[in-house]
């Protein structure tokens, strides 16, 4: 079959119905968060993909955008057949609290002067970000998240969201990004305002309704671009050739290629971006630090999920060494983490350039069943001591086959199954006296939370069994998983 376009979209808006409380203590009175949905949310609501974007991105993800006719910034992503399969998957992208696109921020009226915020508007973090969203996720009805994805300042969204709310995801995919931002990436950032600031067009952010800083604005760009680029592709791309000419110009008009992209890169920005909301992300970006008392780690210990961490092997802004001590953090805390970095020569902005890899990476892990993603959790248990009859009761009260036998703590013994009552019965013994503990089978053949889907079939056709107990490190029961388990998740 052939991948798809999910067509053309419009971006949508949810209005919240209280004010939104900020990290600094500060409120927000009736703030928008604007949003695209694409494919369908299934009955259960377990299919839901929340991407993110990064600094200069919007809402709009993937597709056709009704208003302009343009292409969405992953849509060589998300799609029906693509690695974010929209046959699959519900996938829902924002707009960030501070942007400009649709979202409350520093452009949007402050509904107390009837004016635009401009700074008055409160300093944002990452964390606020992701509060609104919650709100989104909630609005939508949806209880946990199959999987988030996210890139740069979206990896940050994602990271805010395994600490915030780990029991609301079943996955994150978490690319090109870092878990506090460095005094490099602060000092980019602070260089990039002062572009803005110095404009005498910014005016102390009162700049709406007149011209807009566009030259502090460009050159922040310009400057933010740099660090999105490597060394050996702005040589591959640029050289040292000049643009429109033969000779030095002996003048200080531009002579290089790379200078002219540049400008291009800058003065296109100025026509989608606003000056006020670049302020406000790149202070985002700079308080981010996920670090809770001195310790990484800590900020994981709630999670659950499975994680997939993606690096740039050519990536100077967020580097992989800055992966990897999030990776370990995450293997420190017991969590389900896997680590890829993709070799490009194209630096930060590989994650939106080397599609065929980030496809591969993202589809093999999504498309990964694991045991936790689809066991019985609401599961029936029995003591040792009880009778096969009320094993039985259980059974055809519950409509289930298998009951694993646990002790006062949860911890299995073993396991009773319908074959077990039935035999009882077909000894002609009294099922009212006999004891769990005579007939239970003892040497249980069990799975763990992170066991492939795969590997537990080959074990249920090896030993030819039709339910499994699931258990954890300490031999606590936590679920059950069945064949019907596994045939069900062709659905999703």
């Amino acid at each position: 079959m052939k991948k798809g376009s999910v067509g053309n979209v419009e971006t949508k808006t949810y209005a919240l119905p209280n004010e939104l409380v900020l990290k600094s203590g500060k409120t927000l009175k009736e703030v928008n968060i604007a949003y695209e949905t694409y494919g369908k949310l299934n009955k259960d609501k377990n299919n839901a993909i929340l991407v993110f974007h990064a600094l200069s991105g919007n809402a709009h993800a993937a597709g056709i955008h009704k208003t302009d006719g343009k292409l969405g910034w992953w849509d060589a992503l998300i799609g029906p057949l693509k690695c974010i399969d929209t046959n699959k998957y519900f996938v829902i992208c924002s707009n960030v609290l501070g942007g400009c696109n649709g979202t409350t921020g520093p452009s949007s009226i402050n509904p107390d002067t009837n004016k635009p915020y401009g700074i008055d508007f409160p300093v944002i973090t990452i964390s606020d970000m992701v509060t609104l969203q919650k709100n989104l996720i909630d609005h939508l009805g949806i209880k946990k998240l199959f999987s988030i994805i996210g890139g740069s300042m979206g990896g940050m969204q994602a990271l805010e969201w395994c600490a915030t709310y780990p029991e609301v995801i079943n996955s994150a995919v978490i690319i090109a990004t870092t878990s506090s931002s460095s005094p490099q990436q602060i000092a980019f950032n602070e260089i990039g305002r002062r572009a803005i600031m110095s404009d005498p067009k910014w005016d102390g952010g009162k700049y709406y309704y007149k011209n807009q800083p566009s030259e502090g604005l460009a050159l922040a760009r310009m400057i933010g671009h740099v660090t999105y680029l490597s060394k050996d592709s702005m040589h591959e791309k640029f050289g040292r050739c000049l643009q429109d000419k033969n000779e030095y110009g002996f003048n200080f008009e531009t002579d290089f290629q790379v200078e002219s992209y540049l400008k291009y890169q800058g003065d296109s920005f100025t026509k989608r971006f606003d000056a006020n909301s670049y302020l406000y992300l790149t202070k985002a970006l700079d308080y981010f630090d996920l670090t809770k008392n001195g310790s990484l780690s800590d900020a994981f210990e709630k999670l659950s999920a499975k994680i997939m961490i993606v690096s740039i092997n050519s990536d100077w802004l967020y580097t992989p060494e800055e992966a990897k001590e999030i990776v370990s953090a995450m293997s420190t805390s017991g969590i389900n983490v896997k680590y890829h970095e993709i070799k490009s020569i194209y630096g930060h902005d590989a994650f939106l350039i080397e599609n065929g890899q980030m496809s591969y990476i993202i589809s093999e892990f999504l498309s990964e069943k694991i045991v936790e993603n689809i066991m019985t959790k609401n599961f029936s248990t029995i003591y040792e001591n009880e009778t096969i009859k009320k094993a039985a009761s259980l059974m055809v009260s519950k409509n289930i086959t298998h009951i694993p036998v646990v002790s006062n703590e949860n911890k299995l013994l073993g396991i009773i199954t319908a074959w077990d009552v039935s035999k009882s019965i077909a000894e002609e013994n009294s099922i009212e006296n006999i004891k769990i503990s005579q007939m239970m089978t003892k040497n249980v053949i069990t799975a763990f939370i992170d066991d492939k889907i795969e590997k537990i079939a080959i074990k249920m056709q090896e030993y030819n069994i039709s339910c499994l107990p699931v258990v954890d490190q300490n031999g606590l029961v936590i679920g059950m998983i069945s064949a019907e388990n596994i045939t069900n998740t062709i659905t999703i």
